[in-house]
């Protein structure tokens, strides 16, 4: 290992394969008259036995796929990102 690498900071570790999402109630988000089949992302609010609300995330065809977990600090800087335009297509 490189001497010259930053000390990486995990500060879900506790949280990874530990958070229970089998009550999870995700949520949809789509435009009105969207296609239900169509692939959407979903988002849980799921409380860990930590005492926080970790915000996931899936594909909607993927339910059994890859999620995505955000602390609150993280989900607050990417919704914060979403509202400046940071995720805009640049055309």
């Amino acid at each position: 290992m490189n001497g010259d690498t930053a000390p990486i900071y995990d500060d879900k570790a506790h949280v990874r394969g530990n958070l229970d999402l089998t009550n999870a109630e995700w949520q949809r988000f789509a435009e009105p008259g969207a296609d239900p089949g169509g692939e959407y992302v979903e988002l849980a609010f799921v409380q860990h036995s930590d005492g926080v609300t970790y915000t996931a995330m899936r594909k909607s065809t993927e339910p059994d796929g890859t999620i995505l977990v955000f602390t609150p600090s993280e989900w607050d800087a990417f919704v914060k990102g979403v509202r400046a335009g940071e995720f805009d297509e640049p055309w």
